[in-house]
């Protein structure tokens, strides 16, 4: 037991719960989506929200969930997260209405943003030799993977096979025993971090973040299916004001010294600003295609959900594989490695454009395709990460890697509102497979032309090698 308690791996190894079953449960519930949408009754509107909801709440808190870790301890906020996420899951699995589910969604991802920024954290800390450190990461980066290929597989296993309780419901639920035994445990062996009592969170930007993102996202989705009543369109107007008094809000902070949660003295570096415009565009085009690649095989070809999941753990696979050499080959030849992956991954766009117009495809026409598009976003999102951070200074490392995953997350949010809106739009109501073709054409296309611009946006950025050294800090 004392052996436990002093040994750094098996610290780490708990603490890894956290990013395992935040990532599981962005691609479990993207297996089940037709399955929640049949369980529940939900509208296509109220679907794209069980995705983004969550996307939301864990954007919003990111770096809120960070500082409080440094402030209260990490060990106490990983274990306040975990049973929170625990709670949420259940609730999620309990829900009777679609609003219920959404609103338990959101709660869910913003108890994520706690939990998850400890495991950082906790590398950082536990694991200070370079050689050790690369090898936690690894093993970070191990444990993503293996997340998103058993949320796949779980996802459309537990919706296809029959059980006592309605399989979209136990994708929640199996959240629940796992973050029972991660508290446990937690509690016992890991050790709390120093307390940095000068450490300070911005609440009030975070808040006024949280329902702009809001104000915007949900008129996006909500309005395409309610016909764009007026309180949509003062909903978009509204986020413009709140996204305003949230710079306002973020440089007076900045001028007076005061906590906040962006500092926009990152804006003068332009690698960063180009950067997380590719990174934009890059996690629309992500989050989007899970969706609407899964609602076209499920809803159009009529592949069941475990067949589904089991093709989309192919992308796991090809995704895995590539991103273990990108990301060796990022700090020899920086983004030329992204500039391949991204005309890799229009390839594949094109290719699925094409091919989903048959009336029928082979299953394992479907599998090549996955496991292509896997392949080329291994080349791609891995690597980013190095690209739009390798001009940050040292002593902004931390506040550049909090602003560059609040805005993966929030990027997550709005593809699948506004890509996900095109592809609900051009489904008439029977919602036979020509539908389905048309859908995806016009959603994919849309796809396609964002990673031209990304493409585009990856040219100004200056060329050299980049330092691997931000997935650490």
């Amino acid at each position: 037991m004392e052996r436990l308690k002093n040994s750094r791996w098996f610290a780490l190894i708990i603490v890894l719960t956290a990013p395992f079953l935040s990532l599981m449960d962005v691609f479990i519930v993207n297996i089940a989506i037709p399955a929640i949408k049949k369980g529940i009754g939900a509208s296509d509107a109220e679907l794209q929200i069980v995705i983004a909801g969550y996307l939301l709440g864990y954007a919003a808190f990111l770096i809120t969930g960070g500082r409080f870790g440094d402030h209260f301890g990490r060990k106490k906020i990983f274990l306040w997260g975990m049973a929170l996420f625990t709670l949420a899951s259940a609730w999620c699995g309990l829900s009777h209405s679609a609003i219920e589910l959404n609103i338990a969604r959101f709660l869910q991802g913003a108890s994520a943003s706690f939990m998850v920024p400890q495991t950082i954290s906790y590398i950082q800390l536990l694991f200070t030799e370079p050689e050790d450190r690369a090898k936690a990461i690894g093993t970070f980066g191990l444990v993503l993977g293996l997340a998103s290929m058993a949320g796949q597989f779980l996802g459309g296993f537990f919706t296809y096979e029959h059980f006592a309780i309605a399989g979209w419901r136990l994708i929640f639920f199996i959240n629940v025993p796992v973050g029972i035994i991660a508290l446990t445990l937690g509690g016992i062996f890991i050790q709390e971090t120093p307390m940095d009592k000068s450490a300070r969170f911005d609440v009030s930007g975070a808040v006024i973040l949280t329902l702009a993102l809001f104000a915007l996202i949900i008129p996006i989705i909500q309005g395409r299916e309610l016909g764009w009543p007026l309180w949509c369109i003062l909903g978009l107007a509204l986020s413009a004001v709140l996204f305003g008094l949230f710079v306002f809000d973020q440089k007076n902070k900045l001028k007076n010294r005061n906590a906040l949660l962006v500092n926009f003295s990152l804006f003068k570096i332009k690698d960063l600003n180009i950067g997380l415009l590719c990174v934009l565009f890059c996690y629309m085009v992500y989050n989007s295609y899970l969706l609407i690649s899964t609602l076209i095989l499920q809803n159009g070809y009529h592949f069941n959900a475990l067949l589904t999941g089991c093709m989309f753990v192919m992308f796991g696979v090809g995704f895995s594989f590539s991103s273990f050499f990108a990301m060796r080959l990022v700090t020899r030849i920086g983004k030329t490695v992204l500039q391949v992956g991204t005309v890799m991954m229009m390839v594949s766009i094109g290719l699925q454009i094409f091919l989903f117009q048959a009336e029928a495809i082979s299953p394992q026409v479907v599998f090549l395709l996955i496991l292509l598009h896997g392949l080329s976003a291994g080349w791609v999102m891995p690597p980013i990460l190095n690209v739009t951070l390798k001009s940050v200074p040292h002593h902004f490392a931390g506040a550049a890697s909090g602003l560059y995953a609040t805005v993966q997350q929030a990027a997550g949010a709005l593809g699948v509102s506004i890509i996900g809106g095109v592809f609900f739009n051009k489904l008439s109501e029977r919602k036979a497979m020509p539908d389905y073709h048309l859908a995806f054409r016009y959603a994919a296309g849309l796809e396609f032309l964002m990673l031209v611009v990304l493409f585009i946006l990856l040219i100004f950025i200056p060329g050299g090698k980049t330092s691997a050294q931000h997935i650490s800090e």
